[in-house]
């Protein structure tokens, strides 16, 4: 990139709570801090934030601009956070007339541009999870000396209905006074605005009057315009009182049943009738109480369950079951909502304990028992709306373990008659399992976060499935006239709440398009027909233009995308593969970044050449990481710990640049070789076919010796279990291809995945266990001031391997099971030292050199010496065929 551009990208790789563009003084600068907008000669000129809504879409855009008054370049810091449910969808910075623009590509594609981060072992993504329901993007950039750069991003959600509103949430703290900033809604219903209103967390009362809201009919609008005296934290200071959440409520009228919108052949259908009786509850809470909800999660929630049992009706019928390590109920069959029975069920919860395994499956297959035998068994509660909800705290332990089994159980038991919602309290939850698990019984699955709020949070969860309205809700539309429908069918709909279904119109379909609506009510059937009003749809076209065509049709592909994204979480192989082929073909025709897409940006690089690159962030751990259970039992006496195993006298193994080690039990000799290849390159080290276990490793280079190479990255794969470890000298990604957690090597922790244990032991190594088949061993080596290498790097060594399969492969694996040499006729060789003898391995007779390596399986600082046998020429002779028959195309 050339210099004059003064532009260089330097990546923030730590979580900061900004949300706008700061200045960064200088570390050591004693110059005091100027008034007014200038901090250490930089200034943020304008920020505007403008978002545009049409019939529930929303189009973010975050624009940004900051001044370089300095003589000397400087750091600033574009630090914006979006919520988690919205798509990025474009990006630009410009600086010096020169202007970097993001290029969204399929993430494979985009992370091929950018191995050398691969090779690193370095995740260069802007975006990171922030705290609940927020993401946060940040970017740091040098600004030439008396220059300006602009900053933009856009992001674009469809806005989801809750409790009887629509929620705009703005994260605002540009940690500096702005000369110029500006917040402006501008909110477009073709049904009508109900409502409208806008605060902000940050602003004393007597400052409310700065933002101005109105609507009128279809039209919205709020503005924000602060001046800089009004954004002063005090009347003197120079720091900024913006700091917290700017939120837009509205909803919009429902007089007509029928919201029905039709742009550019794509349709959209809002579902939200009023007025309608509220439906009579058959609810069953599924409640964990294994010891791990002691102290203060079980006290948060009786808390809630005590709250939850005054908002009941009296026609309501419920029940409690319990389960930690064996499931027990209150009642064991529904009761009404009386006052005695509430009561009774007040000091029930009052009352119990928590301790004992998790005994998820009994629990669930109870609470399903209870409300089939009411159904059967009281005719008249056939008419309620069945509900289950379950709270767990961490995994299956006790009982039936298998997640895929429960899922299958559950799904068989409760067979598509009523929605079950999973509540996953705190960080040690499966939340994938969980979610998969609701979704495939017409519910969904939150996050409850351990916090002083986590009584509200479950309140909160219950109250919008407190009131249904309509079961059974079927959303019906021509065959031949509709394709690429959403989900059309829903168990239930709620009060306050939105059905949404789009879709794309076959061409010339049009006069032959309507939406039949069938469910059923209060004492009821509720059917509706809705036509397509062609004159009202031109009106809306001149009134929006373009952008009611454009909104329509985005509104569509994120919600297929949405969809498409949470079907594949319940499905496995080809099944999974195509519906991933699908919503990534949708991300790339949409340019959204998705989990299934990267954004890049060319032209930048930071000191190292790397790129920023724009990702979706997955599902990340809360709170401090010592310990993470994956799978349905803690290490037990008869499945001892990796930890406290004897290792070997003598191992398997590869290390340094790469130096590939191969002990010969039955002859208690040790063979040794070498692989040159280009720093990048993937080696097959362990490949069995009869499971599909791997272990790939890929090559990097030292720019001080460009003739060595080591190995800098480790993909350990178990494809039965969907198990996947990526290792690097930086980190430790469990399932990375999923947005599994990742580690450091400073954390201490278990990780359990079914039959595979992984144990990092802080700063120093990790141990793989595969069941009883093999344990192997990686160990990281840092570099240190003064070494000859200027490259960390891993060494992968192989303590157990005896129950691996005879077809078992790779550089190392082919070595796994028996195999016989002869050494005759040792003899001096060129170097007086090391002797050179021939060998007879394999059928092949070769010319091999006594010498020396370093086995670190154990002692990591100094390593034993290991006495071998060297082969020559990348182990020709030893190995199958030759060495570049290993690459492999990439770690997985």
């Amino acid at each position: 990139m050339n210099s004059a551009m003064g532009l260089r990208v330097l990546l923030c790789m730590y979580l900061v709570s900004l949300s706008a563009l700061q200045a960064l003084p200088a570390g050591d600068s004693t110059t005091a801090r100027p008034r007014g907008s200038e901090v250490d000669g930089v200034v943020i000129r304008s920020m505007k934030i403008n978002c545009k809504v049409t019939s529930r879409f929303a189009h973010y855009v975050i624009t940004s601009q900051v001044v370089n008054n300095a003589d000397e370049a400087k750091e600033v810091a574009f630090d914006v956070e979006i919520p988690k449910t919205a798509f990025i969808s474009d990006f630009a910075i410009t600086s010096d007339r020169n202007t970097f623009v993001g290029n969204i590509k399929d993430k494979t594609t985009a992370w091929k541009q950018y191995r050398k981060a691969a090779i690193l072992g370095e995740n260069v993504g802007l975006v990171r999870a922030s705290g609940r329901t927020m993401e946060q993007f940040t970017i740091h950039v040098n600004i030439s000396p008396r220059s300006k750069a602009t900053f933009q991003l856009t992001y674009e959600e469809v806005l989801k209905r809750k409790l009887g509103q629509y929620d705009i949430v703005i994260k605002v703290k540009p940690k500096q006074l702005v000369q110029h900033f500006e917040i402006d809604v501008d909110i477009f219903e073709p049904q009508g605005i109900s409502k409208l209103d806008a605060q902000a967390s940050f602003l004393p009362k007597d400052l409310a009057q700065t933002i101005k809201k109105s609507f009128s009919g279809k039209k919205g609008h709020v503005l924000f315009r602060p001046t800089m005296s009004q954004q002063q934290s005090c009347p003197t200071c120079s720091t900024s009182l913006l700091n917290g959440d700017f939120k837009v409520t509205y909803d919009v009228n429902r007089d007509k049943i029928c919201d029905l919108l039709v742009a550019n052949n794509h349709f959209a259908h809002f579902l939200a009738p009023q007025n309608l009786t509220n439906l009579n509850k058959n609810l069953v809470f599924v409640i964990d109480v294994s010891g791990s909800m002691a102290g203060e999660k079980v006290k948060q929630t009786k808390e809630a369950l005590l709250k939850i049992l005054g908002d009941m009706r009296p026609d309501d019928y419920f029940d409690l079951v319990l389960f930690g390590s064996q499931a027990r109920s209150w009642k064991g069959s529904l009761v009404q909502a009386s006052a005695a029975n509430l009561q009774e069920a007040r000091n029930f919860i009052q009352y119990f304990s928590v301790a004992g395994g998790t005994n998820m499956n009994g629990g669930l297959l109870r609470g399903i028992e209870i409300l089939d035998r009411a159904q059967k068994s009281l005719p008249g509660l056939s008419n309620h709306a069945s509900i289950l909800i379950m709270l767990t705290d961490g995994e299956p332990t006790e009982g039936e373990t298998d997640r895929s089994k429960i899922r299958a159980n559950i799904q068989k038991a409760i067979r598509g008659r009523f929605p079950l919602y999973n509540l996953g309290f705190g960080i040690n939850v499966e939340f994938n399992f969980l979610d998969a698990m609701s979704m495939e019984n017409n519910g969904r699955a939150q996050r409850i976060y351990e916090d002083h709020d986590a009584s509200q949070q479950l309140k909160g969860f219950y109250s919008q499935v407190a009131n249904p309205l309509l079961v059974d809700v079927e959303m019906q539309y021509p065959q031949d006239t509709v394709v690429a429908l959403t989900q059309q069918r829903h168990k239930q709909y709620y009060k306050g709440s939105e059905i949404v279904v789009a879709g794309r119109i076959a061409e010339n379909k049009l006069g032959n398009f309507k939406a039949n609506v069938h469910a059923r009510g209060e004492g009821r059937e509720f059917q509706t027909t809705c036509l397509v009003d062609e004159e009202e749809m031109k009106k809306l076209l001149r009134e929006r233009g373009h952008m009611l065509e454009n909104h329509v049709e985005r509104l569509w592909a994120y919600l297929n995308i949405q969809e498409l994204l949470a079907k594949r979480m319940k499905v496995e192989g080809e099944e999974k593969a195509n519906l991933s082929a699908q919503a990534l073909k949708m991300s790339l025709d949409y340019q959204f970044v998705t989990p299934l897409t990267s954004m890049t940006i060319g032209g930048m690089a930071d000191q190292d050449g790397l790129g920023p690159i724009i990702d979706k962030p997955q599902e990340e751990l809360m709170g401090p990481r010592r310990m993470y259970r994956l799978s349905s039992l803690q290490p037990s006496p008869t499945h001892s710990s990796p930890l406290g195993r004897q290792l070997p006298d003598r191992v398997t193994g590869v290390d340094a640049d790469p130096h590939f080690i191969i002990h010969v039990p039955q002859k208690e000799d040790t063979l040794c070789f070498n692989i040159n290849m280009e720093p990048g390159v993937v080696l097959s080290l362990v490949q069995d076919p009869d499971t599909g276990f791997s272990v790939n490793g890929q090559l990097i280079g030292d720019e001080a010796h460009p003739e060595r190479t080591y190995f800098g990255r480790l993909g350990i794969s178990n494809p039965a279990t969907g198990f996947q470890l990526e290792v690097t000298p930086q980190n430790i990604t469990l399932n990375p291809g999923s947005g599994g957690p990742m580690f450091s090597w400073r954390d201490q922790a278990v990780l359990r995945q079914d039959e595979v244990v992984v144990t990092i032991n802080k700063k120093r190594s990790l141990v793989v266990s595969v069941g009883d088949r093999g344990t192997f061993k990686v160990v990281l080596h840092r570099v240190w001031k003064g070494s000859t290498i200027h490259q960390d790097f891993l060494g992968f060594y192989v303590l157990d391997s005896h129950r691996m399969s005879a077809r078992t492969h790779g550089l190392l694996g082919q070595f796994f099971h028996p195999f016989d040499i002869e050494v005759s006729d040792i003899h001096p060789g060129s170097d007086p030292t090391r002797p050179d003898a021939t060998m007879v391995v394999k059928n092949h007779r070769l010319t091999v050199t006594r010498g020396l390596q370093r086995d670190y399986s154990k002692d990591l600082q100094h390593g034993a010496e290991v006495t071998c046998w060297f082969f020559h020429n990348n182990g020709a002779g030893l190995i199958d065929g030759i060495h570049t028959d290993y690459i492999v195309p990439d770690i997985f």
